[in-house]
């Protein structure tokens, strides 16, 4: 006669192996994650839309470097040649794909103070702006102007709406020569690619 312990231990043992084995034959679902809506992946974007889609909608047909946390100052000069900085977004290269959004307003370098921020220029203010469209939240991006020396990074954080217009918060590190300042704005998009400082 066989011992009931033995025999309610031999049920276990069957009942696990019977478990893994049926745990290592099921078959694992294979799921494909879109990337974010504010920043297709360079490969899907390749396959599927040739367009950056921003935080308000807008399409944009290049990041100038900001989805991987860079903006690319000379290819944002490059084009915006000689267009005057407060109307870029809504000015530059209409319908070719050629246009980078851009930050006016109250000027920042009068937000950030101490001179530091007052010698930001239009390449400065579109990256800011190009930042604000395409970049996720707390996902920082920097820059330096070669011309002056000043290194920027801005991050922007939550978003909101303001009289139907699309905002987000973000805040802005500037330093040069030792001197390091941080300020928080806010800024709504117009929708034609300008982005406004409201506080």
């Amino acid at each position: 006669m066989t011992d009931p312990k033995k025999r309610e231990l031999g049920w276990d043992a069957k009942a696990i192996a019977v478990a893994v084995v049926w745990a290592l034959a099921a078959p694992v679902p294979v799921t494909f994650g879109d990337p974010p809506p504010w920043a297709p992946a360079h490969g899907w974007r390749a396959k599927h839309d040739p367009l950056y889609l921003g935080y308000t909608g807008k399409k944009w047909g290049r990041d100038y470097g900001v989805i991987d946390g860079r903006c690319n100052r000379q290819a944002v000069g490059a084009v915006l040649g000689g267009a005057a900085g407060g109307v870029i977004g809504s000015q530059v290269g209409k319908g070719d794909g050629r246009r980078v959004a851009t930050v006016v307003g109250v000027v920042l370098g009068a937000m950030i103070g101490a001179g530091i921020g007052r010698e930001m220029d239009e390449k400065d203010r579109a990256c800011v702006g190009h930042t604000l469209e395409l970049a996720g939240v707390e996902r920082g991006v920097a820059w330096t102007n070669a011309d002056n020396g000043v290194a920027y990074r801005v991050i922007p954080l939550g978003g909101f709406t303001d009289q139907g217009r699309s905002c987000r918060e973000f805040v802005t590190r500037v330093s040069a020569g030792g001197r390091n300042e941080t300020v928080r704005h806010k800024a709504c998009s117009t929708g034609d690619g300008v982005w406004r400082i409201i506080g």
